[in-house]
C-alpha cells in the first residue's frame, strides 16, 4: 500500500513502512511539506487493516479527513486527508504485467531485481531498434530507481540539431553556460519540459559538467555541498541523484533523477544503475549522429544526381522515372510525388512546419490530408509530441463534444470516470481536425472560443483547462463557399486558415501515378506478407490513363487487389474493370507494343495530345478545356507554358 501527496503541482507515491512515515514541515520528516498550516512535525500514517491510521502529533490545525475535523483517525481506499494544501490518499499496490510475471518466474523479488530487468529491457530497446526516444529512456530510469522526476540536460554545443529536433528548452549550468534540457519527465510518464527549466538546480549542473563525477545526496537541503546555493533550497529537493553524459573523454551532459518529498530514497548502488542509463543515452545520441551524417550525405548525392540528370546523363534504369529536381532541405518520405504540383507541395510545407501557425489543408477526398498533416507535425517544432485526429464527420455533436473537450464524472448517462478530450491529449503537440466543414454551427461556435482563449472546458465540469495545440485542420468541401452561404462561421475561417494548402487531385499530377503505383504496389504486399510484384508496362500504361476520380486511395485500393488476384506480374487484365479503358477517340493511348521503358516520353506525349484534342474540341476555350480535362484553369495553363518552352516557341499552343 501507498501514500499518494498531492502538493503544489506535484504528485508522488511513497510505500508506507511497517514503522509508518512521519509527515510535516521539519525536513526530518519522512514526507517533507512546505507550507505554512502544516506543523512541523504534523502527524504520522501507519499501516493498518484494510487501510492506514494517521496519528497526530500535537500539531495546531490537527487532520482533516474527507471534510471532517479530527486528531486521530483512519483512511481506507477513497479517502482524501487534508494538510494544509496538500491533498493525501491510499493507493493499492498493483504490479505491473512484467513484475508479476516475474513473481510467478521466480518467486518473490526485489526492488534490485526489477530494476535491473527494467535496465536489461532497456538495453535491449536500444540495441533492437533506433527508434526508442531519449523521452522514453528517461521514464524507464525514473521507473527503476523509484524517482519522482527524471531531467536530461546536454550542453548546447553537443549535437545541436538532434536537441532542436527533440524540442527543448533551454537552461543555465556553470559561469552562464548555456545547456538544453532535453527531456524532463514526471513518474507518471507526463512531460514536465513546459514548466521546468527554471526548477533545475544550478549547483547540481555545475558540480557534474565541470567535475565529471556523479552526485549523490540524501537530503539536497542538508547536503554541505548543495545547502549553501540558493536554488537547491528554493526548490525543496530531497532525494538527489545526477551522473555525467559523456562523448569519449568529454562531458556533455546530465542525467539526473530526484524526489522533492523522501530523503534518502537512492542508495550507493543507484549510482551504478543511473550511469548504465546514462551509457544508453551516450549510445542513443552517437547513433543519432551516424544517423544525420548519413542523411547528410544521401543529400549530397541527391543534389549531385539532380544536377547530372538536369544537363541529360541518364543515372537510372530504362524503367527509372528520372526528373531532374532542386536539392531539398527535408525530406518527406511518407508523401510521394516528383511532378510540377506536388514540388509545389513541399515547398509550401518547407514554409509552414517551422512556425506555430494554424494550416488548413483542402484538396479533394482521398488526396492524403492526413498524411501532409502528420508531415507537418513530424518535421516541425513540435515533433516528439502528441500528435491527436479527429474525423469531424464521423460523430454527432453529442459525442464529437465529448471526444474533443472531455467530459467530467457523471456529466450525463454512462459517464462513470472523468474523461479527457482530445484538445486536452493534445496539449503541447497538434490536433488534425479533418471534414471540419462538416462540424455543426454550434460546435464550430465553442471551437473558436477555444482557440480564442485557449482554454477549454470539459462537459459537466466548472473547472477550465489550459491547452497549447497546434491546430491543423482538412475539408474537401470549399469553405469559402459554406462561409458565403453562411454555413460556416466567418470568423472561424479565417482563424483556422492563416496558413494554407492544397492538395492537387491524382488527375492534375499523372506523372506521379507510376511512383505512387509501385510505392503502394510495396506497402500493400509488406502488409499481407507477399513478394512484391512487377507492373506489366500494359497495366502501367492503363494505369497512368485513368481520371483517378478517388484519387490516391483509390489507386492504393487497387494496388491491394493486384497484390491478391496478381501474381508475379501484374497485368493489365488484373485490374479493375474500368481502369484506364475510357479515352478520347480524339487522343489515342499510346500503345504498349515495343515499349522499351521510356515511360515518362509516353506520359508526355499522351498528355499533350489529349490537351490538343480538349482544346480542339472547345475551340480553343481554355476554362471548358480544363473542365473536360478535370484540370483547373491554372493547371492547364501551366502544361500549355510547359509545351511552349520546350518547342522553343512563345506562342501559348492554346491561343
Amino acid at each position: 500500500m501507498k501514500l499518494v501527496i498531492e502538493h503544489d503541482g506535484s504528485r508522488t507515491a511513497l510505500p508506507i513502512a511497517p514503522s509508518g512515515l512521519r509527515i510535516g514541515r521539519a525536513l526530518d520528516n519522512d514526507v517533507h511539506l512546505a507550507d505554512s498550516r502544516v506543523s512541523r512535525h504534523h502527524c504520522r500514517v501507519e499501516p493498518a487493516a484494510g487501510g492506514a491510521r494517521v496519528v497526530d502529533l500535537g500539531s495546531a490545525n490537527g487532520l482533516l479527513i474527507n471534510g471532517e475535523r479530527t486528531r486521530d483517525g483512519f483512511i481506507g481506499p477513497g479517502d482524501e486527508l487534508r494538510l494544509g494544501s496538500a491533498l493525501l490518499s491510499l493507493e493499492l499496490d498493483a504490479a505491473a504485467p512484467e513484475e508479476e510475471a516475474l513473481r510467478t518466474e521466480l518467486g518473490d523479488v526485489d526492488g534490485a531485481a526489477l530494476a535491473l530487468r527494467a535496465l536489461a529491457e532497456s538495453a535491449r530497446a536500444t540495441a533492437r531498434t533506433p527508434a526508442i526516444e531519449l523521452d522514453e529512456l528517461v521514464d524507464r530510469a525514473v521507473a527503476a530507481l523509484r524517482a519522482e522526476r527524471g531531467f536530461l540536460v546536454l550542453r548546447a554545443d553537443r549535437d545541436p540539431s538532434r536537441v532542436r529536433e527533440l524540442g527543448t528548452e533551454r537552461a543555465t549550468a556553470a559561469e552562464g553556460e548555456e545547456v538544453h534540457l532535453v527531456a524532463a519527465r514526471a513518474f507518471d510518464r507526463s512531460d514536465l519540459r513546459g514548466a521546468v527549466p527554471e526548477r533545475l538546480s544550478s549547483a547540481v549542473l555545475e558540480r557534474v559538467l565541470e567535475r565529471g563525477q556523479p552526485l549523490h545526496s540524501l537530503d539536497a537541503a542538508r547536503d554541505a555541498r548543495l545547502s549553501a546555493t540558493a536554488s537547491t533550497d528554493e526548490l525543496g529537493l530531497r532525494s538527489l541523484l545526477a551522473v555525467p553524459i559523456r562523448a569519449g573523454a568529454e562531458v556533455v551532459g546530465v542525467l539526473q533523477v530526484d524526489h522533492r518529498m523522501q530523503s534518502g530514497a537512492f542508495e550507493a548502488s543507484d549510482v551504478e544503475l543511473l550511469g548504465a542509463f546514462a551509457a544508453l543515452v551516450e549510445l542513443l545520441l552517437v547513433r543519432a549522429a551516424d544517423e544525420r551524417r548519413t542523411v547528410e550525405a544521401r543529400g549530397r548525392v541527391r543534389e549531385l544526381a539532380a544536377r547530372l540528370d538536369a544537363v541529360g546523363h541518364d543515372l537510372g534504369d530504362d524503367d527509372t522515372l528520372a526528373v531532374a529536381e532542386p536539392a531539398r532541405t527535408r525530406e518527406y518520405p511518407t508523401i510521394v510525388g516528383r511532378s510540377l504540383a506536388m514540388r509545389e507541395v513541399f515547398d509550401r510545407l518547407d514554409r509552414i512546419v517551422d512556425c506555430e501557425l494554424p494550416v488548413y489543408v483542402h484538396g479533394e477526398s482521398g488526396t492524403g490530408k492526413e498524411l501532409v498533416a502528420r508531415a507537418i507535425h513530424e518535421h516541425g517544432s513540435r515533433k516528439g509530441t502528441a500528435f491527436v485526429s479527429e474525423n469531424c464527420a464521423a460523430l454527432p455533436d453529442s459525442l464529437l463534444e465529448s471526444e474533443l473537450f472531455g467530459h467530467a464524472k457523471g456529466a450525463f448517462t454512462g459517464a462513470d470516470r472523468s474523461k479527457k478530450g482530445l484538445l486536452e491529449q493534445a496539449d503541447g503537440g497538434t490536433l488534425f481536425l479533418d471534414e471540419i466543414g462538416d462540424m455543426s454551427p454550434e460546435m464550430q461556435k465553442k471551437l473558436l472560443r477555444v482557440l480564442q482563449e485557449g482554454e477549454l472546458r470539459p462537459v459537466g465540469s466548472s473547472q477550465r483547462v489550459k491547452v497549447d495545440v497546434r491546430l491543423v485542420s482538412a475539408s474537401h468541401r470549399d469553405l469559402e463557399r459554406l462561409v458565403s452561404e453562411g454555413a460556416f462561421r466567418e470568423d472561424l475561417y479565417y482563424r483556422i486558415n492563416v496558413l494554407e494548402l492544397r492538395l492537387p487531385p491524382l488527375r492534375e499530377r499523372p506523372e506521379d501515378v507510376p511512383l505512387l503505383a509501385r510505392a503502394l504496389l510495396e506497402r500493400a504486399a509488406h502488409q499481407m506478407h507477399r513478394p512484391t510484384p512487377a507492373l506489366a508496362p500494359a497495366a502501367l500504361e492503363r494505369l497512368c490513363r485513368h481520371g483517378w476520380p478517388g484519387n490516391v486511395r483509390e489507386l492504393e485500393n487497387e494496388m491491394r487487389r493486384a497484390v491478391v488476384l496478381g501474381s508475379e506480374i501484374v497485368r493489365a487484365e488484373d485490374l479493375s474493370t474500368g481502369i484506364g479503358v475510357a479515352i478520347a477517340d480524339e487522343a489515342p493511348a499510346p500503345s504498349a507494343k515495343g515499349f522499351r521503358g521510356d515511360l515518362p516520353a509516353v506520359l508526355a506525349d499522351f498528355e499533350r495530345r489529349a490537351i490538343e484534342a480538349a482544346l480542339a474540341r472547345h475551340d480553343g476555350n481554355k476554362s471548358r478545356a480544363a473542365d473536360d480535362l478535370g484540370l483547373s484553369r491554372f493547371a492547364l495553363q501551366r502544361k500549355l507554358d510547359k509545351y511552349a518552352e520546350q518547342d522553343g516557341s512563345t506562342e501559348d499552343p492554346g491561343s
